[in-house]
């Protein structure tokens, strides 16, 4: 029986990330689909081309509109988050503006939370508006306020929950209600939680995006973004992408269906090594603050418990100290890499100055509330005490 139009259950998300939006074999009797590098697909009968040009028969034209190992990809995804429809993108960064764009035009206003993704803010604070787009941009954590802005307009609320870098948790089924009252699409940046651990879709959320480079992927080895959701707003950011061209390579595509068959099982240990982490450093001396959804004085906690099934592999803490402290303990590490990356099997760690928020101005950051004593911490999937243990070395060396 084809797995590509059975309907997942949350409690099979194990099962469906192996077999989700695939039929029992591939061409040629191939058991994983083979990646193919054509650019185009050629037709001997005309008429059947021109149908699957306009979409009524199935079949492919071009590479830079859908390939087959992609679509694979993208059926598996769909499954996952119990979406109608999912394209894909070259990045994480082109589904995030790509959707931006495609329904931000000049006159349209956006809410969204202050502290998102780098990338992101810096399309609300630099590339928006001077295309004529009302952006407000709210504290994160002030649900009275959000509700407030989008009851003054509201096009499209955008959401990031954790937020990166300090893991602050959105109420999605109480923000998403007050905006579909005034007839907002709801796009929820889900790359932390992963379908795993929260699905913003049964929360409410229109559109659901993700780097696919971090968690879904999980091997550092492949750039990706993906979008779920519903079928006629995903149509209208494909058509976008479509053009403006950017699309996913077929083996990055093939890398990141292959991450998905062990995200479940890589998940689940991200979620248990974040939170034994979380909770040793929450009472280390050298530590000033931890922020980790999965500890009870996490600020939200009760909301993240409500909305996820779990907390998620990334933490980040502040040192007692400044910058300078962060520069002498990160490379005190040798159980984790110094890069700018996230959501991979091994553990990753840096500042935001150089990571999440390297696009943005020590006054930006400040404004959006991200320490420069801060340190973003990406659990991999080691033994945990190993890396307990790598931490606490670290930290007694400064």
């Amino acid at each position: 029986m084809s797995k590509k139009n059975k309907k997942w259950s949350e409690d099979q998300m194990g099962t469906a990330s192996v077999w989700a939006g695939e039929s029992p074999l591939f061409t040629e009797g191939a058991t994983v689909p083979p990646v193919s590098l054509n650019v185009a697909y050629g037709y001997e009968d005309l008429d059947h081309w021109y149908e699957v040009a306009l979409g009524n028969e199935k079949g492919h034209i071009y590479s830079r509109n859908t390939n087959p190992v992609i679509s694979v990809l993208e059926e598996k995804m769909k499954a996952l988050e119990g979406a109608e429809a999912c394209t894909s993108f070259s990045t994480g960064m082109a589904a995030i503006s790509n959707t931006l764009y495609t329904f931000l035009t000049p006159g349209k206003r956006v809410v969204s939370q202050k502290d998102t993704y780098g990338g992101s803010s810096a399309i609300f604070m630099n590339f928006l508006p001077p295309r004529g787009v009302d952006v407000q941009l709210c504290d994160t954590s002030d649900f009275d306020q959000i509700e407030e802005e989008i009851s003054k307009g509201c096009d499209l609320l955008y959401l990031e929950t954790p937020t990166n870098p300090t893991l602050k948790i959105i109420d999605i089924k109480r923000l998403a209600t007050a905006a579909k009252s005034m007839g907002a699409i709801v796009v929820v940046d889900n790359t932390f939680a992963t379908p795993i651990n929260q699905r913003p879709l049964a929360l409410g959320a229109d559109l659901v995006v993700y780097s696919a480079t971090k968690f879904l992927g999980g091997h550092a080895d492949a750039l990706g973004g993906i979008l779920c959701g519903s079928e006629d707003l995903v149509k209208q950011v494909y058509g976008y992408r479509e053009i403006n061209g950017a699309s996913l390579h077929p083996l990055s595509a093939y890398l990141i269906f292959r991450g998905l068959k062990t995200l479940e099982l890589r998940m689940l240990r991200h979620n248990e090594n974040a939170q034994s982490i979380a909770e040793f450093l929450k009472s280390h001396a050298r530590v000033e603050e931890v922020f980790y959804p999965g500890l009870s004085t996490h600020l939200n906690h009760e909301i993240a418990q409500k909305q996820m099934t779990g907390f998620g592999g990334v933490l980040s803490f502040s040192l007692k100290g400044d910058y300078e402290t962060v520069k002498k303990f990160l490379p005190q590490l040798k159980l984790a890499r110094l890069a700018a990356h996230l959501g991979s099997v091994d553990t990753i760690a840096g500042p935001p100055k150089t990571t999440s928020h390297v696009e943005t101005t020590p006054e930006e950051r400040k404004m959006l509330g991200i320490p420069e004593n801060l340190v973003r911490y990406s659990a991999g999937i080691e033994n945990s005490q190993d890396l307990i243990g790598d931490l606490a070395s670290a930290l007694d060396a400064i």
